[in-house]
């Protein structure tokens, strides 16, 4: 058991420093002859906040469940995980099997104090003795279960595999899907601060023409003092640094790889905030459209990171 849980922390290092980013998501099952049955085991996980374990295991092997949470935990971080594991006899235990005549006897007797009270009442069928509860025994002993634990926990160890493997490739296509939203977005800010410095430009144009209108000569102090003002107003430079500071760390963070879903996630926040920013301290409509394009790559982005580990 000891060799198992080595093995498996040596694996979750090995898979750490390779820097994969993986989904919540994943599937794997598997089967193995353990010489008395046929034992099936199923993973399967969606996204949750942290790591939860499910496990439906079968009482002959219900043993098995803290080397298999064991095993799940050194190579998984986060996600609702559902793990089945059973067992089947083979055609040959099927066949020794036989009805446990106590609990038959039981029932019978059950059966005719009911009938007694009820004579309409239907009697039961082959079928529903042989499915009740444990009616069907056979002579495998106990320890034969117990030997069987270490082909489970392989067994387990495979299907985690192909599990991680399948998490692996859904994680890549998240992480394109990231990657390209954040070319957009970059495109997005590039488009901004030109118009900014047009809007002032066009600005200062304005009010000279005003004022000459007007019949006013143009004072260049007073013209300077309310351009001024005016870039204050509109001055989004501050939030155009932050959104493209935030958007470098992302890709970082993505090229890195590993367990990087909280983090992005943190990040999605604050390059949300910055673009409400932008968008309310806008008096320029391009820039309001864009804006509300920011907002919508980051939303699409955070919807994907929450399916990221």
């Amino acid at each position: 058991m000891s060799q198992c849980k080595d093995k498996s922390a040596a694996r979750a290092e090995a898979f750490s420093r390779a820097g994969t980013i993986h989904s919540m998501t994943g599937y794997a099952a598997g089967t193995r002859d353990v010489g008395f049955g046929v034992v099936n085991f199923e993973m399967k996980s969606v996204n949750s906040r942290y790591l939860d374990f499910q496990f439906r295991l079968c009482d002959e092997l219900r043993a098995a469940e803290p080397a298999l949470r064991d095993l799940i935990a050194a190579r998984v971080r986060r996600g609702k995980l559902e793990c089945r594991m059973g067992c089947c006899a083979t055609s040959f235990r099927a066949s020794a099997s036989f009805l446990d005549a106590e609990l038959l006897r039981r029932i019978k007797e059950l059966e005719e104090s009911v009938r007694r009270e009820f004579p309409l009442a239907r009697a039961l069928t082959v079928n529903e003795i042989l499915r009740w509860p444990g009616m069907l025994k056979d002579d495998l002993p106990e320890a034969g279960f117990a030997e069987a634990i270490p082909a489970c926990l392989a067994l387990a160890e495979e299907a985690l595999g192909d599990f991680l493997a399948s998490r692996a490739r859904e994680g890549d296509k998240l992480a394109a899907e990231i990657r390209r939203r954040i070319t957009e977005a970059r495109e997005c800010v590039l488009k901004v601060a030109p118009w900014i410095d047009e809007a002032q430009a066009s600005f200062e144009e304005r009010l000279r023409q005003r004022l000459s209108e007007a019949l006013f000569a143009p004072d260049d102090n007073r013209i300077s003092q309310e351009v001024v003002l005016f870039a204050a107003r509109i001055d989004v430079a501050e939030e155009l640094a932050r959104l493209t500071a935030h958007l470098d760390e992302t890709e970082r963070i993505l090229d890195i790889g590993g367990v990087c879903g909280k983090r992005l996630d943190f990040l999605m926040q604050e390059l949300n905030r910055e673009a409400n920013t932008l968008g309310s301290k806008s008096m320029i409509p391009d820039v309001s459209r864009t804006a509300m394009e920011l907002k919508l790559l980051i939303e699409q982005m955070r919807e994907q990171v929450q399916n990221l580990e």
